[in-house]
């Protein structure tokens, strides 16, 4: 099953987070922090969004870092993604 997201919508699906701390400690699942970089796996077609026009400035492949709490998580076929708004965007990792 694919997902195509709709205006401005991106969907993202998270990298790893750290397993060790700087200092080589080992971090228990509970202790680690939802990561907030991900890959962008599919990317809306934008176009007038709430009577804006909207131009995306994201692309399927790039990695990006997102504001901590947005989104809605959803599941595909075993596979966490999230969906965000493109302005839930906060850079592109190069």
């Amino acid at each position: 099953m694919t997902v195509k997201p709709l205006g401005d919508r991106v969907v993202i699906k998270n990298c790893e987070a750290e397993e060790t701390t700087k200092s080589g400690l080992i971090l228990a699942g509970t202790a680690k922090e939802k990561p907030q970089m991900a890959m962008v796996i599919a990317v809306g077609p934008g176009g007038n969004v709430d009577g804006k026009e909207i131009t995306m400035h994201v692309e399927v492949g790039q990695k990006v870092i997102y504001s901590k709490y947005a989104g809605t998580e959803v599941k595909v076929d075993g596979e966490e993604l999230m969906i965000v708004r493109q302005s839930d965007i906060l850079a592109i990792v190069e």
